[in-house]
């Protein structure tokens, strides 16, 4: 099913005279949704094309606002699979060292960011990294990144994703940077203080930096504690050269 629904968000990305019809508000809901079914309802399943006829149904305010949420729907599917067989959180945590992969090696981001190379060839690249290596609906995600989701780049999709699934097990994902690695017991106590303070379940992502020199580095969503030493020593030089 999310397979379907990801293959039709393709077929939106691609046809901007389809998408303009589909919200067309001369248009009826019932005129949209059998457009779609005439369109698609040979090559989906019939649970696909209602979802997606009712999907086509509504108001929407523009033809992105159509394709953003058909791409949802789509990693909602994959990630509501991921839930059912108890593998979501291996997903979150999968989708969350990828990013940190790629992001650590400039020439893999930038292969695999870069819109002007074929999407066949960075699937395929996507493919041999974690084919094998990562849960399947990890790899499915990972592929619906490459397409840029909301018009992010491939890093920020990834990103995107990660909380994504925090989201739909209703937890909010910490970024922490610490230059050496944290205990179990000191990312689970972490992660309770932060959970006492936003009053929800916080997942922490932890990145290694030497270059914060000691310290901690606290994101959540637009929050920023940083009590790095870094941090420290660049208010003093600030001080100091005022």
């Amino acid at each position: 099913l999310a397979g379907e629904i990801s293959s039709f968000g393709s077929l939106l990305r691609d046809q901007p005279r389809l998408r303009r019809a589909l919200v067309d508000p001369a248009r009826s809901g019932a005129d949209r949704s059998q457009l779609v079914r005439d369109l698609v309802g040979a090559h989906l399943t019939a649970t696909a094309v209602d979802l997606l006829a009712l999907l086509v149904s509504g108001r929407w305010a523009g033809h992105g606002e159509l394709l953003d949420a058909t791409e949802r729907l789509g990693v909602t599917a994959l990630l509501s699979a991921a839930e059912r067989s108890g593998k979501l959180i291996e997903v979150e945590d999968d989708l969350f060292r990828f990013t940190q992969i790629t992001s650590s090696e400039p020439d893999l981001a930038g292969a695999l960011g870069d819109m002007t190379v074929a999407a066949g060839r960075r699937a395929e690249l996507v493919r041999s990294l974690l084919d094998g290596h990562a849960d399947p609906v990890t790899l499915q995600l990972a592929l619906l990144a490459l397409e840029g989701l909301g018009g992010r780049g491939f890093a920020a999709s990834l990103t995107w994703l990660v909380e994504a699934a925090a989201e739909h097990r209703s937890a909010t994902v910490a970024y922490v940077t610490v230059a050496t690695p944290l205990t179990d017991a000191d990312e689970q106590r972490l992660g309770e203080l932060l959970a006492e303070r936003y009053g929800r379940t916080v997942t922490v992502k932890v990145t290694v930096d030497p270059g914060v020199v000691g310290g901690v580095r606290v994101q959540v969503g637009s929050d920023l504690f940083d009590g790095t030493v870094a941090r420290r020593l660049a208010d003093a030089r600030t001080v100091l050269t005022s």
